[in-house]
């Protein structure tokens, strides 16, 4: 895997000349990248998620496009829509913004229900379906989506279902005093983006991407993750646990994440740390937790404690040779 964490370093080497003080903030945007999912950040204005969706792109020379979420959004709008052509007597279909690699879906929650629906198909096939006509989207295709937490008026939270579709859900945070004086040092001189520079290639991420599927879990590590997950399932304080979805993404979230660190098999801590990001948002709180005035992340942080983690030897988590 050492193909993998080199050119995971040089992308986060990249992103660090832009975005100050979050290297593992970075790290866990470039694993949900690495296991093929996607990605929604929940965070006021001005922490960065633009630029950081731009930088990517940038770092891996692929296209972005900004979809910036309103009310009056139409699934046309989104996924693109047939034209008539007079000349030719015959509709042309125009592609929409997520016929890209990097996608960003600005303040996603915004957008109406049916302009939020227009997204699913795109982000869980890769293909766009209008008028009888299947269209492919290119790999890899990234979507990065974003909602303000604290905003509320005119918008439309999405619904589980689609909460459901992002592997990860992150917030970035407020920078440093030592990051954000950096910042302020920085954009006194030239754009800090124009100096990003492409590190690794599409065709080298998709090949990547395929490289973390052969990452080993050892099958004690495999039940492990299947217990964290079931176990929000058995929580009284939750009406909905983590479903089926949230496993494999769990699983492929930990290839990826040994796969970044230059390790060919995952450790059990590996699923400890990224449960957070891939777990808080799949679950609901029902009334008996709301009554406690516990959170989501209380009760599922509860119900994952309970499962003990596997005693395996270092040396039994590799691959046997051959494997």
């Amino acid at each position: 895997m050492n193909e993998v964490k080199r050119a995971a370093d040089a992308v986060i080497e990249q992103l660090e000349t832009v975005i100050y003080g979050k290297r593992a903030k970075l790290e866990m945007v470039l694993i949900c990248l690495l296991a093929e999912g996607h990605l929604l950040i929940e965070d006021v204005p001005g922490t960065a998620k633009t630029l950081l969706a731009k930088t990517l792109a940038r770092t891996l020379g692929g296209n972005f496009r900004r979809l910036q979420c309103t009310p009056d959004l139409l699934p046309g709008d989104v996924t693109g829509t047939s034209v008539f052509n007079q000349k030719t007597a015959e509709f042309e279909f125009h592609p929409g913004p997520v016929f890209t690699q990097i996608l960003l879906a600005d303040e996603v929650n915004r957008a109406t229900p049916r302009a939020q629906a227009a997204l699913l198909e795109c982000m869980a096939e890769g293909q766009v379906s209008i008028e009888n006509k299947t269209y492919r989207l290119k790999e890899p295709f990234f979507v990065i989506a974003t909602q303000n937490p604290v905003e509320h008026e005119g918008t439309f939270a999405l619904p589980e279902a689609q909460l459901d579709r992002f592997l990860m859900r992150l917030q970035v945070g407020y920078p440093g005093e030592a990051a954000e004086l950096k910042m302020l040092a920085a954009s006194r001189g030239r754009d800090p983006l124009a100096t990003v520079q492409q590190v690794v290639s599409l065709e080298v991420l998709v090949k990547l991407q395929q490289q973390i599927r052969q990452v080993h879990v050892h099958p004690e590590v495999s039940k492990y993750i299947v217990q964290l997950v079931a176990s929000t399932r058995r929580s009284k304080e939750l009406v909905l646990g983590g479903g089926p979805r949230a496993t494999k993404g769990l699983y492929r979230a930990c290839q990826a994440m040994a796969a970044i660190a230059g390790r060919d098999f995952v450790l059990p801590d590996d699923a400890k740390r990224l449960y957070p990001s891939l777990l808080y948002h799949r679950v609901i709180l029902g009334a008996e937790g709301r009554l406690s005035r516990r959170t989501v992340a209380q009760v599922v942080d509860q119900a994952i404690g309970l499962v003990p983690a596997p005693i395996v030897e270092p040396g039994a988590l590799r691959a046997a040779p051959g494997l």
